[in-house]
């Protein structure tokens, strides 16, 4: 093996070409942080790869987000393998304890990666389904012996002899309806509402200022954008949630384990009871209503009961779900409340778990009845809010190290985190004093600036 990548970059097979299974490449859908570590351990085990991601450059869903701040530190947002090969082609990885923003995350970590594979990672190549070559979900004889077919937005068709499916959920956000399902006239209004973490305080601007906001959700996403939106002068917010109180969101304040966490909290809560921030308890979003630049959110609890709150922007921080369309003709083996795997499930389960109580898995817990397909990153855990980018990347090393035959390693899973996650204590408060408040969101993955933080500032200074 040559480098990083070995020889000159393989190509998917064309699909009128009947090809070995074992002669043609594994692919990868998604090329984030999950998916480009999964590619770095195909590549340091010599395997042939391509990266299929369907955005513009690598890390497409991150530059959504890219003004926010991660909220673990360096250490662990870089992926050991990732890192090794970075290191060997000259690479000077960031300060270990600096919390990146997105658009850091990307420019000093993701790109250099993507570069490194070349053009073994192809951007604009959205898959919109996998099958086996002519076989579909029903047929079983010679089943294994097949390729998968992957069939691309454009429509063209490759064949890889496993799929890495790590495209996870940024592009699948919940509903805002409280039922699981669209609120009626949710459709109707989409040109007004927005999901979770727009940039409050940069490029959307102006679609919020002055404007009378509502946000509906309680997790850290919401709080995220509640005290981005606080600091826009003359622009009224209405926060509304389905629980009868906001402890879940507040947290422990000091007492928190996770400090940074805590912190975000105790802001949020004075916000709310000085009145910057209007609360709304109870809230079962049912109905909108369009009224010329405004909307009408009805509510209606499972008692019968109405509420309406009149607003000119939505955010909903509701949360994502995935998408396993595009394995349709696939065999999959699917929890029914978390639509992760089932063996994967009780270990994820929001009810009993937080990020920081998930046990270590790998390609054993990911596995489905179809072989070759795994399923990785954010979207295996399905509605779980407990991922954590770590765990991601030992599930791409565990998987890969099945690929390659090497069950051993496969079955050998850990985690090196803090007890308490991964946020870190006097970190959170240090950087504050910096670049601003580092805050958590889906238990841990995610975090917004407060100013003067900027997106894209440099990680040392």
């Amino acid at each position: 093996m040559s480098g990083c990548c070995g020889p000159t970059a393989v190509e998917l097979q064309p699909s009128t070409q009947a090809t070995h299974p074992d002669e043609l490449p594994i692919a990868v859908i998604g090329g984030g942080p999950v998916g480009l570590a999964a590619a770095a351990h195909l590549a340091e085990r010599g395997l042939d790869f391509v990266v299929l991601e369907a955005g513009e450059q690598a890390g497409s869903s991150v530059a959504k987000w890219g003004h926010v701040r991660v909220f673990s530190p360096w250490r662990y947002n870089i992926d050991a393998a990732a890192g090794r090969l970075l290191q060997a082609d000259g690479w000077s990885a960031p300060d270990a304890e600096w919390l990146p923003t997105g658009a850091e995350l990307i420019d000093d970590y993701l790109a250099p990666l993507a570069k490194l594979f070349g053009d073994r990672v192809r951007t604009g190549a959205k898959v919109t389904a996998i099958s086996r070559l002519g076989y579909d979900r029903v047929r079983t004889a010679g089943r294994e012996a097949a390729p998968f077919l992957i069939r691309l937005a454009d429509g063209t068709e490759s064949h890889a002899r496993a799929v890495i499916d790590a495209s996870g959920t940024y592009a699948t956000p919940s509903v805002l309806g409280a039922s699981g399902l669209p609120a009626h006239g949710e459709a109707d209004a989409a040109d007004l509402v927005d999901h979770a973490l727009p940039d409050v305080l940069g490029a959307d601007r102006d679609r919020y200022a002055g404007k009378h906001v509502l946000v509906v959700g309680a997790g850290h996403s919401a709080a995220t954008t509640l005290l981005a939106l606080a600091q826009l002068e003359g622009t009224p917010i209405t926060w509304a949630i389905r629980a009868g109180d906001a402890s879940r969101t507040y947290g422990g304040g000091e007492a928190d384990a996770l400090p940074a966490r805590g912190a975000l909290g105790t802001r949020l809560h004075a916000h709310v009871e000085s009145g910057r921030i209007r609360l709304v308890t109870g809230f079962f979003t049912h109905a909108i209503e369009r009224d010329g630049d405004q909307i009408r959110v009805i509510s209606r609890d499972p008692s019968g009961a109405e509420q309406t709150i009149t607003a000119e922007r939505i955010v909903a921080a509701t949360g994502y779900r995935p998408d396993h369309a595009i394995a349709g003709e696939l065999r999959l083996d699917l929890d029914p409340i978390l639509g992760s795997t089932r063996t994967l499930a009780p270990l994820i389960d929001p009810n009993a778990h937080s990020c920081g109580t998930v046990p270590p898995h790998g390609a054993d817990e990911l596995a489905h009845p179809e072989p070759g397909y795994y399923a990785i990153g954010v979207k295996s855990y399905g509605r779980a809010p407990t991922f954590l980018l770590a765990t991601g990347y030992e599930q791409a090393r565990s998987v890969v190290a099945a690929l390659a035959g090497d069950w051993e390693a496969a079955r050998d899973v850990r985690l090196d985190l803090p007890e308490t996650g991964v946020c870190s204590s006097g970190l959170a408060e240090a950087q504050e004093q910096r670049v601003g408040l580092a805050t958590g969101i889906s238990g841990g993955l995610l975090t917004t600036p407060l100013p003067p933080a900027t997106a894209g500032a440099s990680p040392c200074c």
